[in-house]
Formats: C-alpha cells, sequence, structure tokens
C-alpha cells in the first residue's frame, strides 16, 4: 500500500493518540518520573557546582586567616538528595515506560488481528502474507516511538529548559532571558529541524526494510522453484539491491542524527560559556556572587541529559508516521463480503446445500506492491471456478475431488461465505447465503481446512478452539474418533501437554488428526472436510474412517479430496477440473 503523503500530521496519528488516551493515567505518570529524573539531575549539578565553589571560597580564607563558617550538611544533604533521586527515578521510569509502551502494543496488535480477521479472502490477498506479517509486528512496534520518544521526551526536555530559566530567574533575569531563548532555539530545531531533514529519508528506509523482509521471506518460501528455473542468482541481485538502497539511507539517517547529537553538545556547551560570561559580568559588577557565578553554566549543562533524547526520535519521525499511514489504511480496509441489512439464521437441523451456476474470479486489480510501488495496471482476472452447479440434499455426504488448484477450496470458502461469488448463487436450504447472518452460517459449519493451525499452547486449549464449554470427556471421546485416545492417554500430563509452536511438538498426521478432533467437537449441523486424512497411512485411515461414519451420522458433509478413497458414508463423487464439474457418481 503506497503511503497518503497528503494527509496531515493530525490525522495520520490522531488514531493512536485516541489509542493512548486509554491509557492516559500511565502515561502522565511515566512523564511525570521522565520530568522528576530531569529535575534532580538539574538540581544536583546545580547544587553541586554552587557547594564545591563555596567551600572553595571558605577554604582559601580560612587559609589567610579569616574567620568564616560553612553549613556543610544540608547542602551535602540536598546533593545526596538529588543523586539518589536520579538514580531511583530515572530506573523506575525506563522500568515503568517500557512496561506502558509493551501494554499498549499489544493492546495494538490485538485490535489489529481483530481487523484482519473481518476481512474475507479477497480482502487479504490484496497484500503477500509477508507484508500483513509486517504490518503486525515491524509498523506496530515502530509506533512504540509515538509515546516513549515522540511526546513525552520533547514535552518534559521543553518544561526542563523553562525549569531552568526559572531557577537562573532568582539570580540573574537577564541570563535567564538569554538562556531560555537559546535553548529554545536549539529545542526547535531538534524537533523541527531534524523531522524535516529526516522525513523523506526515513520514509524511504522503513519502505525498503519493507521490501527487503517481503522478498528475503518469499525466497525461503520459494527456494526450490527458484533454483528449478534457475532464476535464484537474479532473485539475489534484487536483494542486494534493495540491501544497499537501505543502506544508503541508514548511512544519511546517521549523519543527520549526528548532526543532530553536535546540535545538542555544542548548543548546551555555547550556552553554559554564554551564561558564565554574562554572569562574569555581574560578578564584576558585584551584583553575583562567586558560587552562583558557577551554578549557573553548571545548571545549564544539565539541560544536555534533556535534548540528548530528541535527535534519534524526530531524525525518524518519517518512519513513524509512514507505519501510521499504513496502519491506519489497515484499521480502514472493510470486507467484501458484507452482513445482510436484515439478516435472517440458517434454521435448525442438517442444511441442504446448492450451488446455482457459480462463477469465482480473483482479481489482481486491486493489488498493491507494499509501500513502493502503484496500483497495479492490469487487470488480471484469474478464474476460480467456471458455472459450478450441483446440489447436495440433508444429511447427504458427497465427495468432490480433483487435482490441488481444480477449485475444491474455493468452494468451501463460497460455502461460508469467506469470499462471495463473481456470478451465480450459493444456496443453504434454498436461501441466498448473502441473506444470512455471517455468525449464524458459520456457526452451523465445521470447516477443516487445508491448512493445520495449531497454536503454542496445551492440547486441551488447543481442542476447545472449537467448542469452548467442551469438558474432558468429550475431549477425549474425540481422540478416540482420530486414533489419538492412547497417545494421548501415555503422555506424561494428557491433555495439559503442550503441543509447542505451531504443534511442532506433533508429527505431521498427529497435528492434522488433532485438528479434525476440533473439528468434531463443534457438533456443527453441516462439516466440510478438506483433506481430512492428509499424512496419514492405510491403516490409521481405516480406523478413523469406521469410527468418523458413526459420528458424521445425521450431517451434511462435503468432503473435499484427490480422491474418493476411505471417505465413510459417502453416496456420490463430484469431479472438480480446472474450475468445472466434469463428471459425477453415484
Amino acid at each position: 500500500m503506497k503511503p497518503d503523503n497528503k494527509g496531515s500530521f493530525l490525522s495520520d496519528f490522531a488514531p493512536w493518540l485516541r489509542q493512548l488516551r486509554q491509557r492516559q493515567g500511565r502515561l502522565w505518570l511515566g512523564a511525570l518520573l521522565m520530568l522528576l529524573t530531569l529535575a534532580a539531575a538539574i538540581g544536583l549539578l546545580a547544587l553541586s557546582g554552587w557547594f564545591i565553589t563555596t567551600t572553595a571560597i571558605a577554604g582559601s580564607l580560612l587559609a589567610v586567616g579569616a574567620a568564616v563558617s560553612v553549613d556543610i550538611y544540608r547542602p551535602g544533604g540536598g546533593i545526596r538528595f538529588f543523586a539518589v533521586t536520579r538514580t531511583v527515578a530515572r530506573y523506575g521510569e525506563r522500568l515503568y515506560n517500557h512496561d506502558t509502551v509493551l501494554r499498549l502494543l499489544a493492546d495494538l496488535r490485538a485490535g489489529l488481528f481483530a481487523v484482519l480477521t473481518r476481512l474475507d479472502g479477497r480482502s487479504l490477498g490484496r497484500l503477500r502474507a509477508a507484508e500483513w506479517l509486517n504490518r503486525l509486528t515491524a509498523d506496530i512496534d515502530t509506533l512504540d516511538s509515538l509515546y516513549l520518544r515522540l511526546l513525552a521526551p520533547p514535552l518534559a526536555s521543553l518544561l526542563a529548559v523553562c525549569g531552568i530559566a526559572l531557577l537562573l530567574w532568582f539570580f540573574a533575569p537577564s541570563v535567564a532571558v538569554t538562556v531560555l531563548m537559546t535553548l529554545l532555539l536549539a529545542w526547535l530545531w531538534l524537533v523541527l529541524g531534524q523531522a524535516c531533514l529526516g522525513m523523506a529519508a526515513s520514509r524511504r528506509r522503513v519502505a525498503a526494510l519493507d521490501r527487503l523482509r517481503s522478498s528475503t521471506i518469499e525466497q525461503l518460501q520459494g527456494l526450490a522453484e527458484l533454483r528449478c528455473y534457475r532464476t535464484l542468482g537474479m532473485h539475489r541481485q534484487t536483494l542486494l539491491a534493495q540491501e544497499q538502497e537501505l543502506y544508503r539511507d541508514q548511512r544519511r539517517l546517521g549523519r543527520l542524527q549526528a548532526l543532530g547529537n553536535a546540535v545538542v553538545g555544542l548548543g548546551v556547551s555555547l550556552t553554559a560559556v554564554l551564561a558564565l560570561w554574562l554572569g562574569a559580568g555581574l560578578y564584576t559588577a558585584n551584583t553575583l556572587s562567586g558560587p552562583l557565578l558557577v551554578l549557573m553554566p553548571l545548571a545549564v549543562l544539565a539541560a544536555n541529559e534533556a535534548l540528548a533524547l530528541l535527535p534519534p526520535a524526530f531524525t525518524q519521525l518519517g518512519a513513524t508516521r509512514a507505519a501510521a499511514q499504513r496502519l491506519n489504511r489497515l484499521v480502514a480496509s472493510r470486507s467484501d463480503t458484507q452482513e445482510a441489512e436484515n439478516p435472517i439464521g440458517p434454521g435448525k437441523g442438517a442444511p441442504g446445500i446448492a450451488l446455482e451456476g457459480v462463477s469465482l474470479r480473483y482479481s489482481n486489480a486491486n493489488r498493491f506492491d507494499g509501500d513502493h510501488g502503484s496500483p497495479a495496471t492490469q487487470s488480471l482476472l484469474v478464474p476460480a471456478l467456471d458455472d459450478v452447479s450441483f446440489s447436495i440434499a440433508p444429511g447427504e455426504r458427497v465427495a468432490l475431488v480433483g487435482a490441488s488448484g481444480s477449485g475444491k477450496s474455493s468452494v468451501a470458502q463460497l460455502l461460508v461465505r469467506l469470499i462471495d461469488p463473481s456470478a451465480g448463487r450459493v444456496c443453504l436450504n434454498g436461501r441466498d447465503v448473502r441473506e444470512l447472518s455471517l455468525s449464524g452460517l458459520r456457526g452451523c459449519v465445521g470447516y477443516l481446512t487445508q491448512q493445520t493451525e495449531l497454536f503454542h499452547a496445551s492440547l486441551a486449549t488447543n481442542l476447545r478452539i472449537g467448542n469452548l464449554q467442551a469438558e474432558d470427556d468429550m475431549l477425549w471421546q474425540v481422540l478416540e474418533v482420530v486414533d489419538l485416545h492412547d497417545w494421548a492417554r501415555e503422555l506424561p500430563l494428557g491433555l495439559a501437554t503442550w503441543v509447542g509452536e505451531s504443534g511442532r511438538q506433533l508429527s505431521g498426521g498427529q497435528a492434522r488428526r488433532i485438528a479434525l478432533a476440533r473439528v468434531l467437537l463443534t457438533q456443527a449441523d453441516m462439516m466440510i472436510l478438506d483433506e481430512p486424512f492428509a499424512g496419514l497411512d492405510e491403516a490409521t485411515i481405516k480406523r478413523i474412517a469406521l469410527r468418523l461414519d458413526a459420528r458424521l451420522k445425521g450431517r451434511t458433509v462435503l468432503y473435499l479430496n484427490h480422491d474418493n478413497r476411505y471417505l465413510p458414508g459417502v453416496s456420490r463423487t463430484l469431479s472438480l477440473h480446472s474450475g468445472r464439474i466434469v463428471f459425477g457418481t453415484e
């Protein structure tokens, strides 16, 4: 998706600022901790300079025989107080603010994942899987700088600058005004100047990084095909070119950030020298004491800690804005599959289904090439189904067979309205599925997809995705159906055994059977089983098929398979080839 450069900063960041308001109590407390840290640093340097100078002058006077008394306890106590406060506040601020940001990122990631779950297949197909992954990971992680670097630090540093000027006002108002104006100019440059200089390069950098991640993932996934067609070298050259483009912008941003750091160092140092020079004039006029003369430039030097946070954040502002724009478009995405104005329920009992002259074509016209291209100029229509018609009576079991890519999975997605047909009707109990409520339709269908999706959780948790109310007895029953009962009983933790990320602790056949068991737990009136026995040996298939036959009694079942062998209770077989029904058998 190409970034929209016409949006204002306010419109780009407004949705995320509203999101921040949900935790505004924590955010304000974090900002106060940041300000407390800076105030303690100012107090520590200023009081230390005053105390050291005072004791030095007193020591010199004592050396020449003068009678002098100096209270060392209260200033010494104040120095220790500021030192301890700065250390504790800094530790607490880092711990508390990072915890807050992690909570915010979790909120954002969960909310955006919920948006993705509402999108249909066509909407999701407008970006590659790697690009969706970047939205949920890299783009959301980029937004952690919105509060931690772009909101709280400039506010805290501005207040710190004003606090330094206020402190100096009590001793030398003319010096305070000069220091305030000089440090404000530095602050404005670090916020506005750095942002303007780094805007284009940081936008290009985040776009190049997005492309590089996507291309790398695609190369790894398609390594066999690239080798087969002898295009791996060309693909590597593309990756190297993208990498060099990324490095150019990173070097430019590094130089800009170094410029910002130089502005901080030079600006604060020159301001401190200016405060010392102006204070020296007041000292020679006997309107300012020696300890206060030293206090002023040291207090100014404390501004270095406040301003040093700004160059890294505002140099990369373009990257944060680009991420916010992409995520705004994701949030604004709407599924092509919309709920009817007055949806009705699908009815009770095993449904009858029918496809009437259904055609389905996937369009690439709306596809965007990440953030670095433009909408595709060609409207390339790829036929998935072409004038498909068939019906299944209530309680009947039908096998739809065909080779990979013949359109079987597209039929299943039409039946549960993950996509809508380009032409024709899909009916459930004589009603067009577009008239039915989405939740009601999907609630009456148990759908075993071609992919086996397991989560990094316990065996019981993965099974209960199909039925949150299922008792342990029900879980053991479905495990018996899929021939995993004895295996699960032998596990040290039984149903509490974790299956690993994406089911890595299981074999492919075990993972497939757990997915089948999960669908059976739904107790839906209609079952769509896509390759239910994939990865299983013949003996295991026969045992499961026998038990599955009894479990599916009274339900409408559509099997999607390469052939009709071992599919229990099949009354008819339909063959699908290149999106067309070529023949049917009783």
